[in-house]
């Protein structure tokens, strides 16, 4: 039975999609607290040279393997190699294992959005971020309805095919989530003490020298921690760009598309960082803190941090509230349906390969509720709060605070509250840590090293670049060979080494 497959109605709209599938929670999220944690300037250098020499290199290989094949990553690494057939399950398997914490955090920003527009309507002092995010983990009940709705709103997309469904969604969300992000931006610069935020992202040693941070992290440390955030931020080595361009005309420029996909989304992940690291320092100053006990560097800095900046602002700060967790809530969908559509593309696919015709809606149906089913998981464990075991992990994990003192993890908010900060708060001992070890960590940068090592040096460069040439005149056949063969193979292996070495403890690096 021949595979009748949806296309994108415009390049304009497949660009939107791919640009949204690249902007999520990586960018909002993930990008400002580990420019934090990673000293500022040197993460935001090491960041963009791996998206130029890394980053931008995957994306057009996967494009162009995609559009070759005319199949999802599973079909793209069948057809195309012997020896490497089989990585195709891991572009599969990294998705859906991200879902089962993207889910609740999409949930996360539901639930705050929620709580800012009940402020906002009716007025009423909103408890500290600290109290507000333990409450919302130690609710179990609460995560797991959360997660369900943001994944129905994901299902009622997705069922709506690419060019009717998440097409649609991009057109719409991308120009919205640019232009609230902006609004947010120019709050948080004006804001006492904004200046100190932008001196820590763009000036070299400023982190050191200011007192942020007591010296500076290791390069290998910077390069894993940079390495692993452009992979979950560009959505690389998760079949979405094989899917994507699977779906292309055959006159398509794919360094072009390449080119401003990794480019908006680099744009977006700084946008970001300028958005919240300015507030949280200037936040910090207000209360009358050291710079040293500024906490920039937790993945909290999102649900704590931020609403303690909002809460700061007065009777207008639930409105500031409400939009940057509705660009949050816009930039998590955008990436989260581009994730599902990988899995249910793969389901299609075979189903269309043995004679059947696959009902859309039924596939993505089940693919959500398995989803759930794992998300469910990381909901109930509450980030650690309540106590579920986690595989490789002892339960007894501590945090350091501002004063030189620890506590164990399952405490921490408690001694938040009491001490008004810590100096770093790792998310350990929890389950969003291992599904996101197993896929950013693990997953995602092997499979990006294997696809390497197969174009390099199994097909050779010269098979993606007959599709590149396709739709561009501009040339970069020396340039992406080098980078194929040896640049981004190299640039795994360390980012994979440090991954490996962070989760595990290893102390490889300093």
């Amino acid at each position: 039975m021949k595979n009748e497959r949806g296309s994108w109605a415009s390049n304009v709209g497949f660009l939107l999609a791919a640009i949204g599938s690249a902007v999520g929670l990586g960018n909002i999220w993930g990008f400002p607290y580990k420019m934090g944690k990673s000293g500022g300037f040197t993460f935001l250098i090491v960041y963009l040279l791996l998206a130029v020499f890394v980053g931008f290199i995957v994306m057009v290989s996967e494009l162009a393997m995609g559009r070759k094949v005319g199949q999802g990553v599973i079909g793209c690494y069948t057809t195309l190699s012997k020896r490497f057939k089989w990585v195709g399950w891991l572009a599969v398997f990294s998705p859906f294992v991200v879902m089962s914490f993207y889910a609740v955090l999409g949930g996360y920003c539901i639930e705050y959005m929620a709580l800012n527009l009940s402020t906002l309507a009716f007025p009423t002092e909103l408890a500290t971020g600290a109290e507000l995010f333990d409450s919302m983990l130690t609710n179990p009940f609460g995560s797991i309805l959360f997660t369900l709705l943001f994944l129905v709103i994901c299902y009622l997309i997705n069922r709506g095919g690419i060019s009717g469904g998440i097409e649609k969604f991009n057109t719409v969300g991308m120009p919205a989530l640019f232009i609230m992000l902006v609004i947010i931006i120019c709050r948080s610069l004006t804001l006492p003490g904004a200046m100190e935020g932008l001196k820590f992202m763009f000036v070299p040693g400023y982190a050191v020298s200011a007192g942020f941070i007591d010296k500076a992290p290791g390069f290998l440390t910077v390069l894993a921690t940079a390495g692993g955030q452009m992979f979950f931020s560009l959505s690389l080595a998760m079949g979405v760009m094989f899917t994507y361009g699977s779906y292309l005309k055959k006159d398509e420029n794919l360094v072009k598309n390449s080119m401003v996909i990794v480019g908006a989304d680099t744009l977006v992940a700084v946008m970001a960082g300028v958005a919240v690291i300015p507030a949280a320092v200037a936040n910090g100053i207000q209360q009358g803190m050291d710079v040293s006990e500024i906490a920039l560097g937790g993945p909290s800095l999102l649900f704590v941090t931020l609403q303690d900046v909002f809460s700061a602002m007065g009777p207008i700060g639930p409105l500031f509230g409400v939009i940057f967790y509705l660009l949050v809530l816009i930039a998590a969908i955008s990436s989260a349906i581009s994730l599902i559509e990988v899995v249910v593309t793969f389901f299609l696919d075979r189903g269309a390969l043995h004679g059947k015709k696959g009902v859309r809606e039924r596939v993505v149906l089940i693919v959500c509720l398995a989803i759930m089913a794992e998300a469910a998981l990381v909901a109930v464990d509450g980030l650690g709060r309540n106590g579920v075991p986690v595989p490789f992990k002892e339960s007894a994990a501590q945090v350091q605070l501002s004063d030189g003192s620890e506590v164990a993890l399952k405490d921490a908010t408690e001694a938040m509250i009491a001490s008004g900060t810590v100096k770093y708060a790792p998310w350990n001992d929890n389950w969003l840590d291992f599904m996101d070890m197993m896929s950013e960590g693990i997953a995602m940068p092997l499979g990006a090293l294997l696809m390497s090592l197969m174009v390099g040096w199994e097909i050779r460069p010269k098979l993606v670049l007959e599709e590149v040439h396709l739709g561009s005149r501009r040339r970069i056949d020396k340039f992406y060979s080098l980078c194929i063969r040896f640049i981004t193979p190299i640039g795994m292996v360390l980012v994979l080494l440090g991954q490996v070495n962070d989760f595990f403890a290893l102390g490889l690096f300093v």
